[in-house]
């Protein structure tokens, strides 16, 4: 059975929100999709020149403190909007290297671009992350392993729940009987949902991904599920976006919108570290 919980909330709150921003700039289109040209890696850029600046601008208004998951790649290219995100106090949470997928991976392989990706933030004069997310939302048999030998506390790339924090346990599967569970990692997993993410949404991938969905669409998603939870005792509620995708004019004006929402609703606006610390185990 898993190992489930709830968050402890400030008086008056009724949901633990993560804005998340997954800072991938121009490393997803390398590592993730292998498209270099001149068009993708400038939608890259427009995440770092032009989205980021507007978060922070957006975040500095309501005087929230995100997480930031910044692949190595991107603190390397774009050192400088890096080391405001960090000087705004807001959490830096690892994102691999170059937004590589990681499921294939060996061991060695896997622990070798932590590494790079960890150097990467030290530079920056980051803390050491206690969050991670993989730059995939997928692992490799052996990726909570690594984490637990690097020292994470939290990771938030998997779907078990929803709306609540978990323990996850490493599956065996198979064909013919039933998949078999491990003990529970000490890694508490603040879940991830494709539904609470913006760049399938939005993102167009000429032959592959249509996204221009229209931002009242994802507007009346999120706040819905924000609804539901706030029927929940000790739910949280992590939310993924982009700053190449949550940037656009369009797609901002809508965030700050949801913001609104969730505030006057009941929300405990709080980085994933906080959320992680306050968690209460069933």
């Amino acid at each position: 059975m898993q190992k489930t919980g709830k968050v402890k909330l400030p008086p008056g709150k009724k949901v633990a929100v993560n804005l998340g921003c997954d800072f991938d700039a121009q490393s997803i289109w390398d590592g993730s999709y292998n498209l270099l040209s001149p068009a993708y890696m400038s939608r890259g850029e427009f995440g770092a020149e032009v989205g980021a600046p507007r978060l922070l601008a957006l975040f500095k208004k309501y005087d929230i403190k995100t997480s930031w998951f910044i692949p190595g790649h991107t603190a390397d290219t774009f050192p400088d909007i890096c080391k405001e995100v960090l000087a705004a106090g807001h959490e830096i949470g690892c994102h691999g290297y170059v937004h590589e997928n990681p499921t294939k991976s060996t061991y060695e392989q896997e622990t070798k671009v932590l590494q790079m990706a960890l150097e990467s933030l030290d530079k920056l004069g980051a803390p050491k992350p206690v969050t991670y997310r993989s730059p995939y939302w997928d692992f490799s048999p052996n990726t909570i392993r690594i984490l637990e030998e690097n020292g994470f506390l939290y990771d938030s790339s998997l779907m078990g729940n929803d709306l609540h924090p978990y323990y996850p346990r490493p599956v065996t599967p198979h064909s013919d009987r039933a998949n078999e569970f491990g003990e529970p990692s000490k890694i508490l997993e603040l879940p991830v949902s494709w539904f609470l993410d913006d760049f399938p949404q939005t993102e167009y991938l000429t032959g592959g991904q249509e996204g221009q969905r229209p931002a009242q669409d994802i507007f009346d998603r999120w706040a819905s599920i924000f609804d539901y939870a706030c029927t929940l005792d000790g739910a949280c509620y992590i939310l993924t976006t982009h700053p190449q995708t949550i940037g656009r004019a369009h797609m901002i004006q809508m965030y700050e919108k949801l913001i609104n929402y969730m505030a006057e609703r009941g929300a405990w606006f709080a980085t994933a570290a906080e959320i992680g610390a306050n968690f209460i185990p069933d």
